[in-house]
């Protein structure tokens, strides 16, 4: 069959694409071999989501003095998460993206020629565009006994329909440090090993250290400069001779675009795929390698839709304008869903030193009517990166309990390109934990 435009991957980013292309009239597929709805909605984001949050309200209930907080109970909490993936049946999602009119194709789309993708054998072509959102895959590690070793990936720790007695999580990243407090507060003897000195290694560094304390508070053993070695069914073994063993074994080492190779399909900020003759193979998400955040994808594929439907009425997509993803590359924002919560966007102060930027770095810890009134001995630090040249934020991070809704007024300073000066007229609602973008100022000056 011929359309418009093909997509191929019905996860979210996919979806976007397709009802962006299907809403400006151009006809569409989209083609998914699994669910649709994808990774995000079945197995990752929204399920883990689910997994955790109990465990945050209780816990957030228990630093309130005055509440009878109550205890969790797993089969309820599971059962709450298996109702956000609709017991893993994607009917509804079709429902939708028919009603949307974006032709769903079952099966495993392979680009096999220009515009031409090839499903199960059937031939389709596109007049307009193929667009690639096909996500991406567990990194596996390449330790000894790793291919006859059944484990757990992120799909298995966050589908799970019983708590594992005991759990070892291999890898210190944010699917790492999630799962593992999420997990543990359901009551599994959980192990965390960290091949390095800290978990979330890539942020600032004051974050690390504060997630692993909270991990410590729920029960979970950290383990630091701690490197696999080898697997084997209930133990992993360290390169220093130890053996970790637990019930079930999380592998959370990271992920891959989901290409024939592993490597990402490199784009332009409208998401053509570079290298590629005549304008019309595109690519949005994980499959990039630009930021693999769900959020991020779909944003990609906004900028994606657009471009593909500017072109085909002969216009062209300009920087920050809807059809460009302009944004990736200065304000990238991500939530790390442990208590504390983790929130950060743009770059790290040592990302911003290494890209030739004067910066002046303010650090806090989190102290304000709000915090206080938010929970009894609340902790929490915040750090704000700014240009000097431009008085422009370049980068913030929180860490604390609830900091995730911080975040977007971070983002809006950042994509914005807002003065300290003018940012100090952006007054902080009273008592509110948003009161310490007034310390953060006043810290640097004002």
């Amino acid at each position: 069959m011929d359309f418009d435009v093909i997509v191929i991957g019905g996860g979210p980013v996919g979806e976007n694409v397709a009802w962006r292309t299907a809403a400006g009239g151009l006809s569409t597929a989209m083609i998914e071999k699994e669910l649709v709805g994808g990774e995000c909605s079945y197995w990752a984001c929204m399920p883990s989501k689910a997994l955790l949050r109990p465990g945050h309200a209780l816990a957030a209930a228990r630093r309130v003095r005055g509440v009878d907080a109550g205890s969790l109970n797993p089969r309820e909490v599971l059962a709450r998460r298996t109702g956000f993936t609709s017991d893993w049946d994607d009917s509804g999602q079709v429902e939708w993206a028919e009603s949307e009119n974006i032709h769903v194709i079952r099966g495993d789309g392979e680009v096999t020629g220009e515009r031409e993708v090839t499903v199960g054998g059937e031939v389709h072509r596109a007049r307009q565009a193929v667009v690639v959102c096909t996500g991406s895959v567990p990194k596996m590690p390449p330790l000894d006994g790793i291919d006859g070793t059944p484990v757990w990936t992120s799909r298995e720790a966050t589908s799970a329909r019983e708590v594992p007695d005991s759990l070892v999580v291999l890898g210190g990243g944010v699917v790492g440090v999630e799962m593992a407090q999420a997990w543990a507060r359901l009551g599994s003897k959980v192990t965390l090993v960290v091949s390095g000195d800290r978990p979330l290694p890539r942020l600032e560094e004051f974050v690390g250290p504060l997630v692993a304390e909270g991990l410590r508070e729920d029960g979970v053993e950290v383990l630091l400069n701690a490197r696999a070695s080898a697997i084997a069914p209930g133990a992993l073994t360290l390169q220093d001779g130890r053996v970790v063993r637990g019930s079930e074994i999380l592998v959370a080492t990271g992920r891959v675009p989901a290409t024939k190779d592993g490597k990402p399909l490199t784009i332009d900020d409208t998401g053509l795929v570079s290298d590629v003759d005549g304008r019309w193979l595109y690519a949005a998400g994980d499959v990039t390698g630009r930021a693999l955040l769900t959020h991020q994808g779909k944003y990609q594929a906004r900028a994606v839709g657009t471009a593909i439907l500017e072109r085909s009425r002969g216009f062209e997509p300009k920087p920050w304008s809807a059809g460009q993803a302009s944004a990736d590359h200065v304000a990238v924002p991500q939530v790390v869903f442990t208590d504390p919560e983790v929130a950060f966007v743009g770059h790290t102060a040592a990302e911003a030193r290494a890209a030739g930027r004067e910066i002046r770095v303010v650090d806090l810890d989190i102290a304000v009517a709000g915090s206080s009134l938010h929970a009894d001995g609340y902790r929490g630090k915040t750090r704000m990166v700014v240009d000097e040249r431009t008085r422009t934020l370049v980068g913030v991070t929180f860490v604390g309990q609830d900091v995730a809704e911080l975040l977007h007024s971070a983002t809006v300073a950042i994509v914005g390109e807002v003065t300290v000066d003018r940012l100090w007229h952006a007054v902080p609602s009273y008592p509110t934990i948003s009161e310490v973008w007034l310390r953060l100022l006043e810290a640097y000056g004002l």
